[in-house]
């Protein structure tokens, strides 16, 4: 009888034992692989989408590195038309120039900056840089109306002065329009589309300020 009962108190000693082993070694092993595993496959989902892969952390352990070969990723562009009138007055007599023009501007992000991604419980928080406009470019189309001064007269010079204004201009004008908006809201659309597999909420940060996506 004695007997007995050590060999059940040895197998229940070792049942116990094992049962311990497993949740305080084998789920956790388990689950943080299966953790690795989504954050390496998040890496190559933000890779076809978008060329590049975000530092991906889970939790507090880094698992993959910011990779990629470009050094801005453009997420919009868009044409548009600009008219810019330059002016020159000389003893009273006035002289401009009328210039109208096309533009493609680009506005995305400066991959310079850190972009990472923490998944952390069922939340994703996303570092991202501020949006900005990365350049813009004539099309070529631009046209030229001159309107005389009575002896101010327009000169060869006057036009390259005038089309340098016209350009900065039309960037004024870029940065003001609702471009670096558009980016910034395309960008947060397929960033949210691509982590809603691996996260109930989601925060993405520019700096300091903070959008919060619940699912």
């Amino acid at each position: 009888m004695i007997a007995r009962n050590l060999k059940l108190l040895i197998i229940l000693i070792l049942v116990g034992s094992l049962a311990a082993y497993v949740v305080a070694v084998i789920i956790p092993t388990q689950l943080a692989k299966r953790s690795y595993e989504a954050a390496r496959t998040l890496g190559e989902d933000f890779k076809k989408a978008f060329q590049l892969t975000p530092e991906i952390n889970v939790g507090s352990t880094i698992v993959l590195n910011q990779q990629t070969t470009l050094l801005e990723l453009a997420v919009l562009s868009q044409n548009f038309g600009h008219t810019y009138t330059w002016t020159n007055t000389w003893m009273g007599s006035t002289k401009q120039i009328i210039i109208a023009g096309s533009f493609q501007a680009k506005a995305g992000f400066d991959l310079n900056q850190k972009f990472s991604i923490t998944l952390k419980d069922d939340q994703a928080i996303v570092v991202m840089p501020e949006p900005t406009l990365l350049s813009i470019e004539s099309l070529g189309d631009i046209t030229y109306r001159d309107e005389q001064g009575i002896w101010n007269w327009v000169e060869m010079e006057d036009r390259t002065t005038a089309t340098n204004a016209f350009i900065t201009d039309a960037r004024k004008y870029a940065l003001h329009a609702e471009f670096i908006k558009d980016a910034q809201k395309k960008m947060e659309e397929q960033v949210t589309t691509l982590l809603k597999p691996y996260a109930k909420d989601i925060i993405i940060r520019y700096n300091e300020s903070e959008k919060i996506f619940p699912l």
